[in-house]
């Protein structure tokens, strides 16, 4: 038996102070007074037969109304979550304005048992997060990626000859 499996992109850019990364916030009422440790990366599920990459792609528009294009990924691995679902992500290189952002939407019966639906966006806002911001504000299973990215980059040794 497999579990669910997601994949998603993460979008980076280089700022005067060092990476950033572009994180979304989950949509919905269960989300909206949540801030530390409920962001994530712009992903969703997808099955077996599915190609991950593609998926991660058609995912982060979905969510954001922007397209990833053709840019050069690094690969980050995957990683399991506290739930057991599996995710996989890729990270690229890009600048978007936050305020742009233009979420698809799913419909929830709110107030609970009030018999009316509301749609609600899946995605109700997106910022530009240094990584030791993102690192508080990222869900802690996907922690991991922002470590990675970071690798990558060579922040880590960036940080450390700057006295940070």
């Amino acid at each position: 038996m497999n579990a669910a499996a997601s994949a998603g992109l993460l979008m980076y850019r280089i700022a005067d102070s060092g990476p950033e990364v572009l994180l979304v916030h989950p949509g919905g009422p269960f989300w909206a007074r949540k801030d530390a440790g409920a962001w994530s990366i712009p992903k969703g599920e997808h099955g077996p037969e599915e190609d991950p990459l593609a998926a991660a792609r058609r995912e982060f528009e979905e969510e954001t109304g922007w397209k990833a294009g053709d840019p050069d990924l690094i690969a980050l691995g995957e990683a399991r979550q506290k739930s057991g679902k599996l995710v996989r992500a890729w990270a690229f290189r890009g600048d978007v304005d936050p305020g742009t952002l233009r979420s698809n939407t799913f419909a929830l019966e709110w107030p609970p048992r009030s018999g009316r639906t509301r749609d609600f966006p899946e995605i109700d806002r997106a910022a530009w997060l240094s990584l030791p911001e993102a690192r508080r504000r990222i869900v802690p299973g996907q922690a991991v990626f922002l470590e990675r990215l970071s690798d990558r980059l060579g922040a880590g040794r960036q940080r450390s000859a700057a006295g940070a």
